[in-house]
């Protein structure tokens, strides 16, 4: 189970090796992406909260980038953050998510991104549900639930 500790020092001194790595050029994302996951799954946008019906949807499932296809989340991590985010506690598994410090907007927070393709996801914070208490804040169009 990773732990903020973890995300730290993954942030700090680099993050897992990905299972696999998807390199494609910007051009290739902006067409073949809708307008609004390209802007913020690779110009890291954020989505209006309480934008997306996933936010209250906790239905068995798992996750995939909607870039890439990598796994990314199961719905047994799911929580409702009541922050207008699809929130969850772990990712998949430990390379699935990769993490940079982001000092934009006058903060610090944790950037999570997709490991395979490096697609924004949203940010991990450190004020999520026991045992971890992560809370990955994902932008919903960031991800897709595999039916």
């Amino acid at each position: 189970m990773l732990t903020w500790k973890d995300v730290l020092d993954f942030a700090k001194n680099g993050s897992p090796s990905p299972e696999n790595k998807v390199l494609k050029s910007d051009d290739y994302w902006k067409n073949h992406l809708e307008p609004e996951v390209y802007q913020i799954t690779r110009k890291k946008g954020t989505e209006m909260p309480f934008s997306s019906e996933m936010c209250h949807s906790f239905e068995a499932g798992k996750y995939q980038c909607a870039c890439c296809e990598s796994l990314l989340f199961d719905s047994s991590e799911k929580f409702d953050s009541r922050t207008g985010w699809p929130s969850f506690s772990q990712p998949i598994n430990d390379q699935a998510v990769a993490y940079h410090k982001d000092v934009s907007f006058g903060m610090t927070r944790i950037e999570a991104l997709c490991n395979t393709c490096d697609a924004h996801l949203g940010h991990v914070f450190e004020d999520g549900p026991p045992p971890s208490g992560l809370r990955f804040c994902i932008n919903a169009l960031s991800i897709q639930k595999i039916k």
